[in-house]
């Protein structure tokens, strides 16, 4: 495919990728641009709860994660969430300091440690998603309710399809290539 002077290539895509519909690929663009809007305003509500609270987003992202994956080194919560593992050490040493998170010994390594959230860190959590929550019930306390039922049986429907996906999608995207013209 050519894009204004340049070749763009797409290696690796499927052959159920190439089958998609208009309206599939037109679905798919929207969806696309939705997530990128909702993504940036989270951030930005992420960011000015943040402020006011005294608490970095990074804050709640890492322990968000270590709730997830259980008691982990700090190489295994760096990969989870995509960041440089010196930024992860940093941002962990910030954590421990201040009491939300806790190094114990790695029960498979005595040498290494992992590390989990403390109820410091647990309550800080609960307490971030509780007003993230009542700030969303918000936006749709005038919708009607089975509306409300509808919407979040969608969206959860969306989120383990999107979540079993991801992989193959990240692999798609990762493969795309864009080339000048004259490359082969």
């Amino acid at each position: 495919m050519q894009q204004g002077g340049l070749v763009v290539v797409a290696s690796g895509i499927d052959s159920e990728a190439a089958e998609l519909t208009q309206r599939e690929m037109d679905a798919g663009q929207r969806l696309a641009t939705l997530m990128f809007a909702l993504g940036k305003q989270q951030a930005a509500l992420g960011h000015k709860i943040s402020r006011a609270g005294g608490v970095d987003r990074s804050t709640i992202m890492l322990i968000k994660q270590l709730v997830v994956l259980g008691p982990s080194r700090s190489s295994a919560l760096a990969a989870a969430v995509h960041s440089d593992p010196s930024t992860v050490s940093r941002q962990v040493a910030a954590l421990v300091r201040d009491g939300l998170v806790e190094r114990r010994a790695d029960p498979d390594d005595g040498r290494a440690s992992v590390l989990a959230p403390t109820e410091a860190g647990l309550t800080l959590l609960k307490e971030q998603r509780m007003r993230i929550g009542d700030a969303l019930a918000r936006v749709i306390r005038q919708w009607a309710p089975e509306d409300v039922d509808t919407f979040l049986e969608l969206l959860e429907r969306f989120a383990v399809d999107h979540e079993a996906s991801l992989p193959a999608m990240i692999n798609e995207c990762a493969t795309f290539v864009v080339r000048s013209e004259g490359e082969k």
